[in-house]
């Protein structure tokens, strides 16, 4: 078998190397899953937590101010992630919080998340699909 493998390996070097290639980036992927420390939420997930405890949860929109013009979650701070850094003294009085993070399609919110696990925030959600999964469940956003 070993034999078979290699002649396979030798005669086909392009497909044996992506091989190879997909093997590793999926190792990495999987190992980068397990060693974040933030979870991952649904939107009706997000809903359950906001529904089963309101006063300790805080949920967090890292969206640019100008993409909240079609609305936001109710009861949403929002800081731009490229902010959150310099703005973490805010979000000091909700530590110890559930917080749900949120941004546009749930990519910016993973970057956010790991700065609040930076920080010391060990109760963090990042809302997968962000406000586009939200609003695919026909679930409301408010203007402000």
């Amino acid at each position: 078998m070993l034999t078979q493998i290699t002649e396979f390996a030798t005669n086909h070097a392009l497909l044996a190397l992506a091989f190879a290639a997909l093997l590793v980036l999926t190792v990495l992927n999987e190992l980068k899953q397990v060693t974040q420390k933030f979870s991952k939420i649904s939107p009706a997930g997000a809903v359950q937590l906001m529904n089963a405890d309101e006063d300790n949860v805080l949920i967090l929109d890292v969206r640019e101010p100008s993409e909240t013009a079609g609305g936001k979650i109710a009861k949403a701070v929002q800081i731009p992630v490229g902010n959150i850094q310099q703005r973490l003294s805010e979000l000091e009085k909700h530590r110890g919080k559930q917080v749900i993070v949120y941004c546009k399609t749930g990519t910016r919110s993973g970057i956010a998340c790991k700065a609040l696990n930076k920080a010391g925030f060990d109760q963090v959600h990042n809302m997968t699909g962000g406000v586009m999964s939200w609003q695919e469940a026909h679930l409301p956003l408010v203007k402000k």
